[in-house]
């Protein structure tokens, strides 16, 4: 659910992320003080779409239908779970009538042109992959395979032409990443504010915003060093799978250097707090891969991806960790904890 102080889901809107491939820079901003005069709030719209409806009687299921994926997590992590479990509600169930191609999970950069060929090759009737990159090597070697992926901006990272007809062989769901990333910076700034408060409370003091690319795993503990010498408070991660997917690598460079440092940060996953961070607000990881697994159960029934929406995370949490907050030695705001889906303590 939304803090009730937040506006609704806002509209998405492309953005401004290269339409092709080769190296992209993702971004950790950073609040800090500075003799400024604030900073203007933003303002969000909501328009809510209407979804086609479905019949609720399958097919009889007289044959083996075949899954594919594409995906950086493992076979055996918790959101992958959710997305069979979601599967066998519907009465697709692995083993019985559904079967999965080998070699489409744990897929890294170096290797997913060769994997997408291979999968392709298997003749699935659907693949499941993301974020944006793995769609992209699908893309290039298939225009017929359904292709259900989950990525920040579907429309501006060029998959789909639009979120009501996608046009294509890609649908599935675009995470809203740009607009969340704002209301991010806005519990992050509501946070930082009131302990400078506390510190400056006889000065009046605005914020700055600094902002830090990233280009690889090589370079975050560098990043969040340099934004760290420059003075900053708290740290919001831009949603992108290089640093905020708990449970990675990645993820752990992050956790371990904002923790050393004592730097409060904000993630777009709420299990990133659950994992020891000060904050998370977004939707549920797991909860997306049901979502998407509903969708192809709608594939696997018969629909065509080209005239299935691109959906949408329906449900966002905010998550606060006051245990975290206390080893940091930051004070979260009482009000910011009282609007929370979740406290950690």
């Amino acid at each position: 659910m939304l803090p009730e102080s937040f506006p609704p889901t806002p509209t998405p809107t492309p953005n401004p992320s290269p339409q092709g491939g080769g190296e992209q820079t993702e971004y950790a901003a950073c609040v800090k003080h500075a003799r400024a005069s604030g900073i203007p709030r933003r303002i969000f719209v909501s328009l809510l779409g209407a979804a086609a409806a479905w019949p609720l009687a399958a097919r009889a299921q007289d044959r083996t239908y075949r899954l594919g994926f594409l995906l950086p997590t493992t076979r055996q992590s918790s959101p992958v779970e959710a997305f069979f479990d979601e599967l066998r509600i519907n009465g697709f169930v692995e083993g019985k009538n559904l079967a999965v191609v080998p070699g489409g999970f744990e897929a890294t950069d170096d290797n997913l042109a060769e994997r997408a060929a291979a999968l392709v090759r298997a003749a699935p009737d659907a693949i499941i992959a993301g974020p944006a990159p793995p769609l992209r090597a699908l893309q290039a070697v298939t225009r017929t395979v359904p292709l259900i992926g989950m990525s920040e901006d579907m429309v501006g990272e060029g998959l789909v032409a639009s979120l009501a007809r996608p046009g294509g062989n890609i649908t599935g769901i675009s995470l809203l990443s740009p607009e969340l990333d704002g209301k991010r910076q806005d519990i992050l700034i509501e946070a930082a504010y009131h302990l400078q408060a506390l510190q400056h409370a006889a000065r009046s003091r605005g914020l700055e915003l600094l902002v830090f690319g990233v280009n690889g795993p090589e370079e975050i503990a560098s990043a969040i060093d340099a934004a760290k010498t420059s003075g900053a408070e708290g740290l919001n991660f831009l949603a992108t799978p290089l640093f905020s997917l708990p449970g990675t690598r990645n993820n752990a460079i992050v956790m371990e250097r904002i923790a050393a440092l004592r730097l409060p940060a904000i993630f777009q996953w709420p299990e990133t707090a659950e994992a020891g961070a000060l904050v998370g607000y977004g939707p549920r990881f797991p909860e997306m891969y049901r979502q998407r697994a509903r969708m192809v159960v709608r594939i696997l029934r018969g629909a065509n991806p080209a005239d299935m929406p691109v959906e949408q995370p329906a449900r966002f949490q905010l998550v606060i960790n006051l245990k975290a907050a206390k080893a940091l030695g930051h004070e979260v705001p009482a009000g910011l904890v009282l609007r929370a889906d979740e406290v950690i303590e």
